[in-house]
């Protein structure tokens, strides 16, 4: 069953449930990450390694956190291109916070707080201003960088405390590092947030036809203001998690992380055009995208080769759903 108007699929409750599960995209992305997996292992003799594993998860965990609020931007019809350069200004004030000798728990609220307000701001021209995200988040992300390389010009900060490192380099258990544990608790939180409450129903609703929830008693205006805000945050603990890795602050931090961020989004299932999606998409498509630029890593594969694929791979998945829609509907 479709909706004419939009040419969706609608669910059909009269389906068989383990069938509509077995043909939802979750499941592709499942065997398409085995896939990977299985090729990764036979390309490279290191890629089985638990170390080389643990490697892996650092090299899509920040981006990820990331994709998780970009997901409930995405789908409420609105986007945010500047997520990078809001790391990149988040980590250039923790480093200007070091100067002034601020200590771990200082430089983490200042990254955090850093991010949450420049969400804000976007937050408030989107909604306040009713200027659409795009050119917002397009301004800004020229704007935040900026700013950050106008207060660390040429320069890095770098000599972070070893205790602000471990949130970027450290081990909860064995192999598992803390920006995996991290990365999977908010997977769960944006999950019930999304899919088991109303605010999550509302996103939906928005996405789908803004001015109808409005009509509907939904608080339109509000609920992008904090979804701005929510993607301003992931990016500041995102800043926090990369400076702390690296050890070390420049203005060209995290130069591309807004591509590979929607990518996530998009390949995990998310209508680019708004009103449907699932975290459990996003957060199988950013470990299809780890499995892909690490094993290309293990390859020796140059970094512009993956920066075409991944732009390549945005054209194809929002490109495959409108081709399947004309192909139907000459069918």
């Amino acid at each position: 069953m479709s909706d004419v108007t939009t040419g969706r699929q609608l669910p059909n409750r009269l389906d068989n449930p383990l069938k509509s599960t077995l043909l939802s995209w979750e499941s592709l992305l499942v065997l398409v990450a085995l896939a990977i997996f299985i090729f990764n292992s036979n390309a490279s003799p290191y890629f089985l390694n638990e170390w080389s594993l643990s490697d892996l998860t650092f090299n899509f965990t920040e981006k990820a956190l990331i994709a998780l609020a970009m997901a409930l931007l995405i789908i409420s019809g609105e986007i945010d291109l500047s997520v990078a350069t809001i790391i990149a200004l988040a980590s250039t004030m923790m480093g200007l916070a070091l100067q002034y000798g601020a200590d771990t728990p200082v430089l983490v609220a200042v990254g955090v707080g850093m991010g949450l307000l420049c969400g804000a701001f976007n937050g408030f021209l989107v909604t306040g201003l009713k200027l659409p995200s795009i050119v917002v988040t397009i301004g800004t992300m020229s704007l935040f960088r900026g700013i950050s390389y106008i207060i660390s010009g040429d320069k890095s900060f770098g000599n972070y405390p070893a205790s602000f490192g471990w949130f970027g380099q450290g081990y909860v258990w064995w192999v598992i590092s803390f920006e995996l544990v991290l990365f999977l608790a908010f997977a769960v939180i944006y999950f019930v947030l999304l899919h088991r409450t109303n605010f999550g129903r509302r996103v939906f609703a928005i996405g789908n036809n803004d001015i109808v929830a409005q009509f509907s008693g939904v608080r339109v205006d509000r609920i992008k203001f904090i979804l701005f805000c929510l993607t301003g945050l992931m990016s500041g603990i995102a800043s926090v998690l990369l400076t702390a890795r690296l050890g070390s602050t420049r203005p060209s931090i995290a130069e591309g992380f807004e591509l590979e961020a929607i990518t996530m989004v998009v390949l995990g299932g998310v209508s680019i055009l708004g009103g449907a999606g699932s975290i459990v998409g996003v957060v199988l498509a950013a470990l299809i995208m780890g499995l892909v630029t690490f094993g290309l890593g293990l390859l020796n594969v140059p970094g512009i080769v993956m920066s075409i694929f991944i732009g390549g791979l945005l054209i194809t998945v929002i490109a495959l759903p409108i081709l399947f829609r004309m192909w139907r509907q000459r069918a």
